[in-house]
């Protein structure tokens, strides 16, 4: 094995792909093993062993054998790897714990009012006002800037579709 990897470690040296390829094929297996045991997640372990080609192919000119092998030089680096991983996942977490929890905004489950669909039945360039200003929060010069048409013409969409809904709502929404 060592004759082997000794060979291709000469190529992949000279910046042979396929010889680099080759020592991933032959060596990946254990390094996944490796980082598998040192890491929670499967995926990763996957990464880890990815970043140590990686890295193996950035330093190729540096990396020092062992025995003609660059297998320990790539178990460290999965290694390291793994515990930069898990530190990364760690503060990730962490993060989301503290980070508040926002109330979906969008309306699940029936809609008893008729409002949503009310809204369906708008003419589509009211409804992406109504949308944008009113359940989005966008103010009138924004709303106005996102659809391409003058501040005008966003107040007057809306208080025509504001009418319009205003007069379903008002019938109970019957409408077919």
């Amino acid at each position: 094995m060592d004759d082997d990897d000794t060979g291709l470690w000469d190529r992949v040296r000279q910046g042979d792909e396929l010889a680099l390829a080759a020592l991933f094929d032959r060596h990946e297996g254990r390094l996944f093993r490796h980082a598998s045991r040192l890491l929670t997640h499967r995926e990763d372990a996957k990464d880890a062993v990815t970043v140590a080609f990686f890295e193996l192919w950035r330093k190729r000119a540096t990396v020092r054998l062992v025995d003609g092998s660059p297998l320990p030089w790539l178990l460290t680096t999965v290694a390291h790897c793994a515990r930069n991983l898990e530190r990364s996942s760690r503060r990730y977490r962490a993060l989301l714990d503290r980070a508040p929890v926002a109330e979906p905004r969008a309306v699940h489950g029936r809609d008893d009012s008729g409002v949503m669909e009310a809204l369906k039945r708008l003419p589509e360039r009211e409804q992406a006002v109504v949308v944008l200003s009113v359940l989005e929060g966008y103010a009138e010069r924004e709303v106005a800037q996102a659809l391409g048409i003058p501040p005008g013409t966003v107040k007057s969409r809306l208080a025509r579709a504001r009418a319009k809904l205003r007069s379903e709502i008002a019938m109970g929404g019957a409408r077919a």
